[in-house]
């Protein structure tokens, strides 16, 4: 076997100048995606984010939960909540709790709560709350 000294790289920068690559295809979504509407924050508490992290526990053989409430005007957490369950019941308290600490529980607000819609967060007792 005879070393030349090309790497793919240079192969194929060297095809691209001679115009000999095929057309790679174009795949097309199988459904068509939403995309959420970028938004302009201006103030503080009219867009927050809730995400689900987990970690094992290597003594116990189990998992760990960490949700948290995040407001994405001030890049502050909000709420959050450390256990060993994370259920919609969880996640609604943790709610409560974050309107409670930003004066928000019985006012009437616009505020826009976004998540990756996981199991908990299109449960109907969140979405009742």
């Amino acid at each position: 076997m005879v070393w030349c000294g090309f790497n793919k790289k240079k192969v194929y920068r060297l095809c691209k100048e001679l115009n000999v690559l095929r057309l790679q295809r174009i795949v097309k979504p199988k459904y068509p995606r939403k995309i959420a509407k970028n938004r302009e924050i201006t103030k503080p508490n009219s867009l927050w984010e809730v995400d689900i992290k987990y970690g094992y526990i290597h003594d116990e053989d189990r998992f760990f939960y960490i949700v948290s409430f995040l407001d994405v005007y001030d890049r502050n957490i909000i709420e959050h909540h450390i256990g060993l369950s994370c259920t919609a019941e969880d996640i609604v308290i943790i709610l409560k709790r974050s309107l409670m600490n930003r004066g928000l529980y019985d006012k009437e607000t616009d505020l826009v709560i976004r998540s990756d819609n996981g199991p908990q967060f299109i449960s109907h007792k969140f979405e009742d709350t």
